[in-house]
């Protein structure tokens, strides 16, 4: 049966808490574990930056994307009209394995 998850459940799991878990489960020294999890994250931002993807088999894939812009748009919180240009965004794709485990997650959307 899939783990039901309550909106009072979720929380945001944060940077230190993932560094707490590795430690946890590898008994790396937590600096260590902060180091390399720091330049992980720097090296997918310098990846993306270049205009690189990055791919991560059975997790997922980090995409760079371009954004049309738009000549007529709105500023949802004034309504004015605003211009925006073409831009480039980070984006997420699911890979299959991951895909396939949040399919046996039931989440409680009241």
């Amino acid at each position: 049966m899939a783990e039901r998850i309550k909106d009072e459940d979720k929380a945001k799991v944060t940077k230190s808490d993932l560094v707490d878990a590795i430690y946890t489960e590898t008994s790396i020294e937590k600096k260590t574990v902060q180091k390399v999890l720091d330049e992980f994250f720097n090296q997918v931002k310098i990846s993306l930056t270049s205009g690189n993807n990055i791919e991560l088999r059975g997790f997922g894939m980090f995409e760079v994307k371009l954004r049309k812009g738009r000549e007529n748009a709105r500023n949802p919180r004034t309504g004015e009209k605003v211009s925006v240009p073409p831009h480039y965004t980070a984006v997420f794709r699911v890979g299959k394995e991951l895909k396939e485990s949040l399919l046996d997650l039931d989440i409680d959307n009241k």
